[in-house]
């Protein structure tokens, strides 16, 4: 389908791994609210069975860079954008295996907008595969360089440099409550 940017829609869908939730996803979700009256917050890779190999972003599956749980991801999304004073009737956080595509119509509801951001050839690939399974989709913005990135974000937290004001204060939450086995804090390591 095409791009309808013309009104605020009924329901859009905004995603991402938030590997942790950082200060450009919290624009992005806060962008995307701003689309629509009911917007349905998508995690992706919920699970490590819900991953498949990416050519177009190949670290995207590595157990290192998908260190928190769904739960935990949930609750730095849901803390954020209440932090951000969006009610609780206004979104939904739901698993968003976006991996699998064909899965998608059994976590968002028919007719929602896929709302995306795209930095690279992994968000183009994504609005092609959305298209092609006949979701609506809108672009929010395209760029070149990214807010901060998950990956020096973890990095961050492994090596115990400054981190906290790269994130909402929901994600600092529920970092700072992590014991200090959590597997962000552990040694990268690369298999292969």
């Amino acid at each position: 389908m095409t791009d309808d940017r013309n009104d605020v829609v009924d329901v859009a869908s905004a995603h991402g791994r938030f590997q942790p939730l950082h200060l450009g996803h919290l624009e992005y979700l806060l962008a995307a609210a701003r689309r629509c009256r009911t917007l349905v917050v998508g995690i992706t890779n919920p699970d490590p069975w819900q991953v498949r190999s990416e050519p177009s972003a190949p670290h995207r599956e590595a157990g290192h860079a998908n260190p928190f749980t769904f739960y935990e991801r949930l609750s730095m999304v849901d803390g954020a954008l209440r932090d951000s004073g969006l009610p609780d009737t206004a979104f939904r956080v739901v698993p968003f295996p976006h991996s699998f595509p064909e899965r998608l119509g059994h976590y968002l509801p028919a007719g929602a907008t896929v709302l995306l951001t795209i930095y690279d050839g992994w968000g183009e690939e994504k609005l092609r595969r959305f298209r092609a399974h006949g979701w609506r989709t809108e672009v929010l913005w395209r760029r070149d360089t990214t807010v901060t990135s998950g990956t020096d974000l973890r990095r961050r937290l492994r090596d115990g440099l400054a981190w906290d004001h790269l994130v909402p204060p929901a994600t600092a939450r529920v970092v700072r409550d992590l014991p200090a086995t959590h597997p962000v804090f552990a040694p990268e390591r690369h298999v292969g």
